[in-house]
């Protein structure tokens, strides 16, 4: 990974910024189309940490770049929001060539739709909040399951399990279908099947390469230029958005913390010195670079590259 990092995106002198998350900022392009980059930064537990991973923005941009066009191969009548990954025309000329090399691995440009309010998420396996619950009152996300469940256990069949999309600052609440439903109407069976099936294709592709997709969360939006078509669109499937866990060691680990290629490590690091949810964290050296070499071989793994 480049050793270099990319913390606070200003274009605003090129493209008026229209909003900053956790991780991205998205710039307006035109009436129809935006630029999404990807930062360094990095999240835990909704809080964004003080210092950042070298490389990842570009990684995480790659990564949903290579699950968009897998995904829609594997999913007919798919659609997502993804265009290009190239710079809007105009805008190299008037950036410096190291600032165009930089900014050109993080960037993507995306239709610009009306996005839902909910986060969707599938879950294959008992982990993180959804465990959390079960251990207090028998259930995930309120619905019921089977007694005697241990921590990262495959259950009988991928579940939807959406949360709430918080406005920044603010933290995701988990849900059940029907209350997403109440939320968003019926275009929740849609989502929630178009979910599951991006779970199926890539949990395959995960287990091809020797890792397990135990949950993932996704986004979805909606195109009304095209008779309210819904989208897939953010982030797909990156060790920010999912968690991937070695298949070999899985059973050995039943019951405990899963050896990941995600932000677990991240997370734990916060549980372990008290610093969960809590603001101004620095991460030290050795938690960014491991944090870093588990990024990049989920990468590598799952595109082959």
């Amino acid at each position: 990974m480049a050793s270099t990092t990319l913390v606070n995106i200003d274009l605003q002198h090129k493209l008026p910024k229209v909003a900053s998350g956790k991780v991205r900022d998205l710039f307006a392009v035109d009436g129809t189309t935006l630029l999404f980059v990807a930062s360094d930064r990095i999240s835990a537990y909704d809080v964004v940490m003080a210092n950042d991973i070298p490389g990842k923005g570009a990684l995480l941009t790659a990564m949903s770049v290579y699950w968009f066009q897998y995904l829609q191969t594997k999913i007919p009548g798919l659609k997502t929001h993804y265009l290009n990954s190239s710079l809007p025309s105009g805008i190299e000329t008037s950036l410096t060539q190291s600032a165009v090399e930089f900014l050109q691995p993080r960037s993507m440009q995306v239709k610009r739709l009306s996005v839902l309010p909910i986060e969707s998420i599938v879950r294959g396996y008992i982990t993180g909040s959804a465990w959390t619950e079960y251990k207090k009152s028998g259930t995930m996300h309120g619905i019921s399951l089977p007694v005697g469940l241990v921590e990262g256990q495959k259950l009988s069949e991928p579940m939807w399990t959406p949360s709430t999309k918080a406005a920044a600052g603010a933290k995701d609440e988990n849900i059940g279908p029907d209350e997403a439903r109440a939320l968003i109407g019926d275009v929740a069976h849609e989502i929630e099947r178009l979910s599951l099936q991006v779970y199926s294709v890539a949990a395959k592709r995960a287990e091809e390469v020797g890792i397990i997709l135990a949950d993932t969360k996704l986004e979805f939006g909606i195109d009304k230029e095209n008779g309210n078509e819904v989208v897939l669109l953010d982030e797909v499937l990156t060790p920010d958005s999912s968690r991937f866990w070695l298949k070999e060691s899985w059973e050995m680990h039943l019951g405990k913390a899963q050896p990941s290629f995600d932000k677990q490590y991240l997370r734990d690091w916060l549980v372990s010195k008290g610093l969960k949810g809590k603001e101004g964290v620095v991460v030290p050296d050795d938690v960014v670079e491991k944090t870093a070499a588990k990024y990049q071989e989920a990468y590598e793994r799952i595109t082959g590259i």
